[in-house]
């Protein structure tokens, strides 16, 4: 195979990895959540309705929109660096558009990070 073909598929399979990894793992998650409501009821414990709300809600971390804010930008970042180091003109333009995609949901990330400290102050 020859290097123009190797680089496009290596870029755009590692981004279908990254989401198969982060679907399988939440999957996980949620059946291991629901082995243990299963294992509760069988023993017959009282499951209230705050237990239930708390094991079903995902855990949000007071900087979890921050953290993906710069992870995104960092992302972004990463892709229109690649281009420059390629060097070639027509390796940059497209590295920069999609770089562009990331950086714009990172800035995303960070506005509702600010907004919602905001609320959370008020």
């Amino acid at each position: 195979m020859d290097v123009e073909i190797i680089v496009p598929v290596a870029v755009f399979g590692s981004v279908v990895l990254i989401v198969f990894l982060i679907m399988y793992f939440k999957a996980k998650t949620r059946a291991g959540v629901q082995k243990t409501i299963r294992l509760a009821l069988e023993k017959g414990s009282d499951l209230t309705p705050e237990l239930l709300d708390r094991l079903s809600a995902p855990k949000q971390n007071q900087s979890s929109d921050l953290r993906r804010g710069i992870i995104s930008l960092a992302i972004g970042v990463g892709f229109i660096l690649l281009g420059y180091t390629i060097g070639e003109e027509e390796a940059v333009r497209p590295m920069l558009g999609i770089g562009m995609f990331p950086i714009i949901i990172g800035i995303a990330y960070l506005i509702l990070w600010k907004i919602s400290d905001r609320e959370q102050k008020s």
